[in-house]
């Protein structure tokens, strides 16, 4: 998918003119780094678009991303590319999603991770559930990575957590042939259990981007951090913190900026790896097998 579709360019072409642009567009240069769907950067005279494109994606998957940024956006902390158009795939158009370019710092070393701490901190403080009560979830369901995400409302955190994120990953695997008799019976067993690891612990929902690892920042000029590809939903945020940990985590100077701004609460090293079980769940079922041994970890240690 190096080459954009013409019915991609012209309806790009139409959502540029609607926003001042006129065009025309002067060029196109693919982008690596995607796993499901193909990038570039496109050009008109009045300088470079990002574009990310797919004819044949889930359903609604660059809508819902587009909320999730807008949503990101909303909090006014930390950067997230604006959108400027987005469609759904059709019968004759695939999806799309338009976004600001961003202006990267060229060189890595001068990301500055305390930034990112402070300003996740203040999203985590402001981005607060429009529920009433407060509640878990969002008002639509998106993916995190390639797997659909449920995100329907629960007043209850720990209740949440186990039919909305640990069971449809669960029930996944089961289909996809990955769990094995004692696996599954560890995992029943932890669902069933959950509250006793996750009780007695002051929380609200909070925004969260969802799917926060290296991958997911780019660093703009002068080193302030950017966020792209969120799986957003309102969160215990122990859950976001608790995945920057799993693949190899962030500098010490991002943990230390976050804690000063919004302090975790005591215990949280005992429930990180319970958050980070469910990530584990969703890369077994899109990777497969090499992560059934950081999955059988984590469960050996809550479930002997």
């Amino acid at each position: 998918m190096n080459r954009p579709p013409a019915a991609v360019l012209e309806q790009v072409q139409q959502a540029l003119l609607a926003l001042g642009d006129p065009g025309p567009i002067v060029a196109t240069q693919p982008l690596g780094g995607g796993c499901i769907h193909a990038a570039l950067c496109l050009n008109t005279q009045k300088g470079p678009y990002f574009l990310k494109y797919n004819p044949h994606p889930k359903p609604y998957m660059f809508s819902a991303e587009a909320r999730g940024l807008a949503l990101l956006r909303d909090t006014h902390t930390v950067r997230v590319p604006e959108v400027l158009a987005v469609a759904d795939a059709t019968p004759n158009q695939p999806a799309y999603l338009l976004l600001e370019w961003i202006e990267t710092e060229p060189v890595a070393g001068r990301f500055r991770p305390e930034i990112l701490g402070e300003q996740l901190a203040q999203m985590h403080q402001t981005g607060i559930s429009p529920r009433t009560p407060p509640a878990y979830g969002l008002d639509h369901d998106n993916y995190i990575g390639s797997n659909p995400q449920s995100n329907d409302w629960d007043e209850d955190w720990v209740h949440f957590f186990a039919e909305r994120r640990l069971r449809p990953q669960v029930e996944l695997a089961r289909n996809q042939g990955f769990l094995s008799p004692k696996r599954l019976k560890r995992l029943e067993a932890l669902m069933e259990n959950l509250v006793d690891w996750l009780k007695g612990v002051k929380r609200q929902p909070a925004l969260l981007h969802g799917d926060l690892w290296g991958g997911n920042i780019m660093i703009g000029t002068g080193g302030a951090p950017v966020l792209i590809d969120p799986a957003v939903y309102y969160s215990d945020r122990e859950a976001e913190l608790a995945f920057t940990e799993l693949f190899g985590g962030f500098s010490a100077g991002f943990y230390q900026a976050y804690q000063a701004v919004y302090p975790l609460e005591a215990g949280y090293r005992e429930r990180r790896d319970l958050y980070n079980l469910y990530h584990l769940l969703n890369h077994l079922n899109m990777f497969g097998e090499s992560y059934g041994y950081p999955v059988d970890s984590i469960l050996a240690h809550y479930v002997p």
